[in-house]
C-alpha cells in the first residue's frame, strides 16, 4: 500500500502488483519519493509528478490507459515524453504536445471525489504542492 502526503492531506493507494508488476517493482525502487505535484497542462482535471531525474528500468506497457479514472495512478516511463506519475482527479485524457499518451495504471488512490478535486484545485489556484509517496504496511 502507498501513502501519499500532499501538503497537509494524506491518502492511501492500493498497488496493482497483479496487473502492473514491472511498474510496481520500478516504483518501489525509487520510494520514498519527495517531489512536487503540479497541475497538468494538457490532460484535463489532473495533476502530475515529474520523475525525469529517476533512472527507470525498461518498463513494458502493462495495464495501460489513455483515459484513467479519478484516482488511477499512472506511471509513464517516458516512451515519447518526460517520465511522470499522473494523478487524475476528475475527467482525464492523458496527453502531451506529442499527442495522447498511455500510462501504466499501477495503483488506485482511496479518496473521495471531493478530496481529489480539492488537490487539483489547490495546484491550479496556488501552484506546485509538496508531495511525498512512501510504501506502508496495511
Amino acid at each position: 500500500m502507498l501513502e501519499i502526503e500532499i501538503e497537509d492531506t494524506t491518502f492511501t493507494a492500493e498497488l496493482h502488483e497483479d496487473r502492473a508488476p514491472e511498474s510496481v517493482a520500478a516504483v518501489r525502487e525509487f520510494l520514498p519519493l519527495e517531489s512536487e505535484l503540479m497541475h497538468v497542462r494538457w490532460s484535463g482535471i489532473a495533476t502530475w509528478i515529474n520523475i525525469d531525474e529517476i533512472d527507470l528500468p525498461e518498463i513494458p506497457r502493462e495495464n495501460h490507459t489513455v483515459y484513467p479514472s479519478r484516482g488511477d495512478l499512472l506511471l509513464y516511463p517516458g516512451y515519447r515524453n518526460e517520465q511522470e506519475i499522473l494523478v487524475p482527479c476528475g475527467p482525464t485524457c492523458f496527453k502531451s504536445p506529442a499527442g495522447e499518451l498511455a500510462g501504466n495504471h499501477f495503483a488506485t488512490v482511496d479518496a473521495t471525489a471531493d478530496g481529489l478535486k480539492a488537490v487539483e484545485e489547490a495546484t491550479l489556484r496556488d501552484g506546485v504542492q509538496n508531495v511525498t509517496i512512501r510504501e506502508v504496511e496495511r
